[in-house]
């Protein structure tokens, strides 16, 4: 998975976090789902109410989509560039097809 984040030489490139760097954005974010998820850890072990859990738990998902749907088009634009550069557009087409389908298959 490391080279799927090597740094882009586009500064141009830029996330909504205004960082270039889509492994830094997903740490942060991923960071964040992690303490959203203690959070509601907390609120179940303290008998908070349904409703309210539930709200925390469709956030946590929201948020688990957002980070995948940075990892696609991150791997979508690497996938591109490198077939474009080895001269193979259908065996890269093909991968990107194939990871959406599995992408798209886990979110609702």
């Amino acid at each position: 998975m490391a080279d799927e984040y090597r740094e882009r030489k586009d500064n141009n490139d830029n996330n909504e976090m205004g960082n270039a760097d889509p492994k830094h954005d997903v740490i942060v974010r991923l960071k964040r789902i992690e303490g959203q998820v203690k959070g509601i850890q907390k609120m179940v072990e303290e008998d908070k109410n349904c409703i309210d859990i539930l709200t925390q738990v469709a956030a946590v998902r929201a948020a688990i989509n957002r980070v995948g749907a940075i990892i696609l088009e991150h791997h979508s634009k690497t996938c591109i560039e490198d077939a474009i550069m080895k001269n193979d557009k259908e065996q890269g087409l093909k991968e990107l097809i194939d990871t959406v389908q599995k992408f798209l298959n886990f979110v609702d």
